[in-house]
């Protein structure tokens, strides 16, 4: 397992991490307790849970967990968010102080912690002021309530605005974005990740294999069936089989992925995760996982290092397309001075 800190931070995380939204739901509590103790057995140290995964039940399970392991909650970087609603009234949700304080320290029972490593906003909030959300994480900060603080689902301008603010204010800074990314999924690479780039900002991609399409467990033309998620719902939201089945892009991506795998011999679930925990500014990528086995096959992707010409290979597969401007050629060229004047 690599160890990598956590985004500008001095703390230090496993460049994997294991998601826990599968806790509860997906996955029973004996189950998740397994989970997770293979994921620390390999050297993993990160945990990324939510108050809304399976109702608070995910955090519940992950704080039970952290008390029957002593040794493991010693060394355990725990991650949490909030935002979504946990009740059914209107100040049972969002980024304002009011929330905010009610969904921490309700995270905190949960966790059974006195302290959050990170506790991130898990989606921007369109109605509370930013300085409000960010004045109630820098008091949290000095409270000893949370060590840092983040941001999930944010675009470039949100995450420069936020970033920007603190500094203003002298308020602590933010340290991670939580995007899904992945081969499949690449267009936060137009803005998102320059700009977490300039800020010293890490990533922690969510759905690095898109939902278990890089997996190589669906195939062309063959509708999903049995025990997966599309098996299960193949209608299910940005994952779903007809939209990306009937994209040939989706297929020219997943024969790269499958032709680097075949001359490693290693899973196609492992060459996306090296691929993905290569890229620029990421710091760690997260694990959903329903059983060991599927956490055991994506944990060999810890030590995997792919070469420069197969890094090449997976990313011009997956260039996804973009008109010309302002992010393809003509966009690109104005913004390198590649060409004289222009409009």
């Amino acid at each position: 397992m690599q160890y990598r800190t956590l985004g500008g931070s001095g703390a230090i995380v496993s460049a994997q991490a294991i998601g826990a939204m599968t806790f509860g739901s997906e996955a029973d509590e004996p189950t998740s307790y397994a989970i997770l103790d293979a994921f620390f057995a390999a050297g993993g140290t990160f945990i990324d849970t939510a108050d809304v995964y399976s109702g608070g039940i995910s955090e519940a399970i992950v704080g039970r967990w952290l008390k029957a392991r002593a040794t493991e909650a010693r060394q355990a970087v725990v991650a949490t968010k909030g935002r979504f609603p946990m009740g059914p009234g209107p100040n049972d949700l969002g980024l304002s102080r009011r929330h905010l304080g009610d969904a921490l320290d309700n995270s905190l029972r949960r966790l059974g912690v006195d302290r959050i490593d990170l506790y991130q906003m898990h989606a921007w909030d369109a109605v509370t002021p930013l300085e409000e959300t960010l004045r109630f994480l820098d008091d949290a900060v000095r409270a000893g309530k949370i060590a840092y603080y983040g941001f999930s689902n944010y675009l470039g301008w949100q995450l420069t605005k936020a970033v920007q603010i603190a500094k203003a204010n002298g308020y602590a800074p933010p340290v991670t974005l939580q995007p899904q990314y992945s081969l499949l999924v690449r267009g936060i690479e137009h803005e998102i990740v320059p700009a977490a780039l300039d800020a010293n900002i890490g990533l922690l991609p969510w759905s690095p294999l898109a939902g278990g399409w890089l997996s190589g467990k669906y195939q062309r033309d063959v509708f999903p069936t049995g025990a997966t998620r599309l098996g299960e719902n193949p209608t299910r939201g940005q994952e779903a089989w007809e939209a990306r089945n009937s994209n040939p892009h989706t297929w020219q991506v997943i024969d790269a992925v499958a032709k680097v795998a075949e001359d490693r011999g290693v899973s196609q679930s492992q060459v996306s995760l090296a691929w993905l925990a290569a890229q620029p500014a990421v710091t760690s990528v997260l694990l959903g996982a329903r059983s060991v086995e599927q956490l055991n096959d994506n944990l060999g992707a810890a030590d995997l290092v792919l070469t420069a010409e197969e890094l090449d290979t997976l990313s011009e597969a997956s260039i996804p397309p973009a008109e010309p401007y302002p992010y393809g050629e003509a966009g690109s060229n104005q913004r390198n001075r590649n060409i004289s004047g222009g409009r």
